[in-house]
């Protein structure tokens, strides 16, 4: 693993050696690399992605290798914050995102999407806590942790301002952490009385806390596409990943590889 830094921003570099086709059906200049496609994800998010020893593994690790593979190159995950994903991928620094980011509007004016799995969010509380909230209404007067540049914080927000305050409940008081541990950390140390998370990673919290905490929310919060990022300006990436995509679907290895991580195929929006 080799230690890259761009512009101020972390990446650490980690190349696989994972199997390919015989020829690269990418061609030259259309990657930052030749015969490479460097993706860039926030690896500490299980079980979208994260290290198991200098191993990327995770759904997103997955998509991303069997992408690759597909193309005929070979892959390599640069590791970044995720408030610096889009801007590290406009810079110049990885080919693509693929790191469980929604599709927003916010996101699409910088950025293209490719639509590659479903999801939505998930309410975590205290397993002693009195009020185990369902939905985003239920958060009125409480304090709620998020990961720093996700879409909770303007969501919740919005819940706020268009649902609290009208009813004359409690405003939401949001605070933002720069990973979803720490946000967790918050909650585990009673900072905050919830966190807003996508589900498969509120799950995977869950379970790792001996029964400290809780997932509340029954049914998915927000349901909403997950998006592979590209540079605009890289019609000729963008294209080849929607092939290879397309390809993954038809053969069936993208649903085996969203249902192992309990995600949704893109057009199961609920």
């Amino acid at each position: 693993m080799k230690l890259l830094r761009f512009a101020g921003l972390a990446l650490a570099l980690l190349c696989t050696t994972a199997a390919h086709a015989d020829e690269p059906t990418v061609k030259s200049g259309v990657t930052v690399a030749p015969n490479v496609l460097r993706i860039g994800m926030e690896i500490t998010y299980p079980p979208f992605e994260s290290y198991s020893g200098n191993d990327v593994v995770g759904a997103d690790a997955d998509i991303a290798r069997a992408l690759a593979k597909e193309m005929g190159l070979r892959i390599e995950f640069a590791d970044t914050r995720f408030p610096n994903l889009i801007l590290g991928l406009n810079a110049g620094h990885f080919d693509a995102v693929i790191s469980a980011m929604f599709i927003k509007p916010e996101r699409t004016a910088q950025a293209n999407a490719i639509a590659y799995a479903t999801t939505g969010g998930a309410i975590l509380v205290p397993s002693g806590a009195a009020t185990k909230p369902a939905t985003l209404q239920d958060l009125c007067g409480m304090r709620v942790g998020v990961e720093q540049g996700n879409v909770w914080a303007s969501t919740l927000a919005g819940v706020s301002d268009g649902y609290c305050k009208p009813n004359g409940k409690g405003v939401i008081a949001v605070s933002s952490f720069p990973s979803a541990p720490e946000a967790f950390q918050a909650l585990m140390s009673n900072n905050v009385q919830a966190q807003l998370e996508v589900a498969p990673a509120a799950h995977a919290l869950a379970a790792k806390s001996s029964g400290r905490v809780v997932v509340s929310s029954p049914n998915l919060v927000n349901p909403v596409l997950l998006g592979i990022y590209t540079k605009k300006s890289n019609a000729a990436l963008n294209a080849s990943l929607n092939d290879a995509l397309g390809k993954l679907k038809k053969s069936g290895e993208l649903d085996q590889i969203l249902a192992k991580y309990s995600l949704l195929p893109p057009s199961q929006l609920p």
